[in-house]
């Protein structure tokens, strides 16, 4: 299928029934897909590689974490609409997707003409706010990380690499070393996965800083990080290797 100029659609929903009746339905509607992703993990991968127009995101995933939380993680890394799909319309389900900001709420069971509506309006909305703003903000490349009692600005592009402390992490530059609490994981998750990259079960590094790379070790800014084996070949992947 030729999809030059077709507006892609990612699709994150676990029951493939479900996921494969949305692809047929965007095929009969004209519209490229991509996915489907089932979890978090998966959403997060889609986002980063697949660079999709707009989101079908179903909010119950398999995993601890739902499509509420891919939601919060859109709208601190990316600029893109996503439309919410879901059987539950209870109040505590509707005050939790409200709280990120859908550009649209669908309700299962959905048909064609309620889907294709839900996604014009979103698209048309969400273009229409972005090109009305006279200077639009750029994509953030900072985060602001909390050491005793005040809070410091670090540029992802500072990262050298992170370090597992039990329930903190280390995140080391060239100028300082900070410690925040936040688990390993949850904090890797927030960075930007094309400039991070997980070597270790508790350790991380920014690709650019990359020195070296040996069989059980890489070194970054003179530090040695260690490899294991079950990182080593998506590091071999991501460095051409």
């Amino acid at each position: 299928m030729d999809t030059t100029n077709k507006i892609t659609i990612g699709i994150v929903e676990d029951e493939m029934v479900i996921a494969r009746t949305i692809e047929h339905t965007l095929d009969e509607l004209g519209y490229a897909h991509c996915g489907p992703a089932c979890t978090y993990g998966e959403a997060m991968e889609l986002l980063e590689e697949e660079k999709p127009d707009l989101l079908l995101l179903d909010i119950n995933l398999a995993g601890k974490k739902d499509g509420i939380d891919v939601a919060e993680k859109i709208r601190q890394l990316y600029q893109m609409p996503f439309i919410f799909l879901t059987a539950n319309s209870d109040m505590a389900t509707i005050e939790r997707a409200k709280k990120v900001r859908p550009d649209a709420y669908i309700v299962k069971p959905f048909n064609k003409e309620e889907l294709f509506a839900a996604i014009e309006i979103a698209i048309n909305n969400f273009s229409t706010a972005t090109t009305s703003l006279e200077q639009p903000s750029p994509p953030r490349d900072y985060v602001f990380l909390k050491e005793g009692l005040s809070f410091q600005k670090v540029y992802y592009r500072d990262i050298l690499f992170l370090q597992s402390d039990n329930n903190y992490t280390l995140v080391h530059t060239d100028k300082n070393k900070l410690m925040i609490r936040s688990s390993f994981t949850d904090f890797l998750e927030s960075l930007p996965q094309s400039m991070f990259l997980r070597v270790h079960r508790g350790w991380a590094v920014g690709i650019a800083h990359i020195d070296t790379i040996e069989t059980e070790e890489l070194t970054v800014n003179k530090h040695r990080i260690p490899v294991s084996k079950a990182y080593r070949e998506e590091l071999y992947q991501r460095m051409g290797l």
